[in-house]
């Protein structure tokens, strides 16, 4: 691998970062640091192409000859038994307006990245190292922080002047002054506020449905008198008893 980035930070900035362990393992995008670990040890997913491979392992950053940087790496798949191992040497070298990082190196990988297209591969390795590089190079200044903190600590809340509430009259007005409100609500607001708290909010919730939305109650059976249940026969048995009186009599005359 022979790559080359220009990056515009000083010298001094990238050469802090890289001695930091901890700011190295923040620069690595997506690494999900191992709890009790050194601090650059954990997993990373790597996205190559249309695929994606979790690798568990840890990078070691040590100064070399020259004042380069050699950059040490090994990792396994967490879903599989390919390893990746990689040695770089960085090399910085102070231009106009920033640095520019020279990277020499090989790596080499088993299992699923073996069986992917070489272009892809490594157009994903050098994506990966140019963000890590540009973390590394945004990363503020250690002697920042430290201020930032202490103006922070400044800023207490318990000396910020607290505001009056908005609801609460200012003590400066009256009926002579502008926006004065009389102590008496209109009658429309008293008359709603009378309505809303005169009912609690489960019954207004629960209250059923008045005017054209109100359910319409269904029809009730009504029960038949017992009475008109035996009037109907009652009377055809007397009429029935007239007509044979009646044919009776006619057969005698």
């Amino acid at each position: 691998m022979e790559h080359e980035v220009f990056l515009p930070v000083p010298v001094e900035r990238l050469r802090e970062a890289l001695a930091d362990p901890a700011r190295v393992a923040r620069a690595i995008p997506g690494l999900q640091q191992d709890a009790g670990a050194e601090p650059v040890t954990g997993r990373l997913k790597v996205r190559i192409g249309s695929h994606s491979i979790t690798y568990r392992g840890s990078l070691r950053v040590s100064p070399g000859q020259d004042g380069a940087y050699v950059v040490e790496g090994d990792a396994t798949e967490t879903r599989g038994t390919g390893t990746v191992t990689l040695v770089l040497t960085l090399r910085l070298r102070g231009t106009d307006g920033g640095t520019t990082v020279t990277v020499h190196g090989t790596a080499t990988g088993e299992g699923r990245v073996a069986e992917l297209p070489r272009d892809a591969v490594a157009s994903a390795a050098l994506r990966l190292l140019n963000r890590c590089l540009e973390a590394l190079g945004a990363e503020p200044d250690s002697e920042a922080k430290p201020e930032a903190a202490d103006t922070a600590a400044e800023a207490s809340v318990h000396d910020t002047e607290i505001p009056p509430p908005s609801l609460a009259p200012a003590a400066d007005e009256g009926p002579g002054t502008e926006g004065y409100e009389p102590d008496e609500p209109p009658a429309e607001a008293a008359h709603a506020r009378r309505t809303m708290i005169g009912r609690s909010a489960e019954e207004v919730d629960h209250a059923p449905p008045r005017g054209r939305y109100a359910p319409v109650p269904a029809p009730q059976a009504v029960a038949v008198n017992s009475t008109l249940r035996w009037a109907a026969p009652a009377a055809a048995l007397v009429l029935a008893s007239a007509i044979v009186v009646g044919r009776a009599l006619r057969r005698r005359r």
